[in-house]
């Protein structure tokens, strides 16, 4: 348990940030998930108005240090050879 002032509150951010961090991750997890089952149905037309969605969730995501930059540049690459790949 924290002792000082300082690190009761450091403490309270903490829960708050990773709180956020969790809610944020989820939210990629579902989208991501959403993207492979209409990939595997071979949906591309969706799969495409999504796109800029995930695109946002991804970046933000990096941004925030969710997920590191190269994950996010990577996963949007992958799903558009996919969505190439239904074409």
């Amino acid at each position: 348990m924290p002792n000082t002032d300082s690190a009761k509150k450091s403490l309270r951010q903490n829960k708050t940030r990773r709180a956020r961090n969790i809610k944020k991750k989820q939210t990629l997890k579902i989208l991501l998930k959403k993207v492979g089952i209409l990939l595997s149905e071979k949906k591309a037309k969706e799969v495409k108005a999504l796109m800029p969605e995930i695109q946002k969730v991804l970046d933000k995501s990096a941004k925030a240090n969710i997920i590191k930059e190269n994950k996010a540049k990577r996963t949007k690459s992958r799903i558009e050879k996919a969505v190439a790949r239904i074409k």
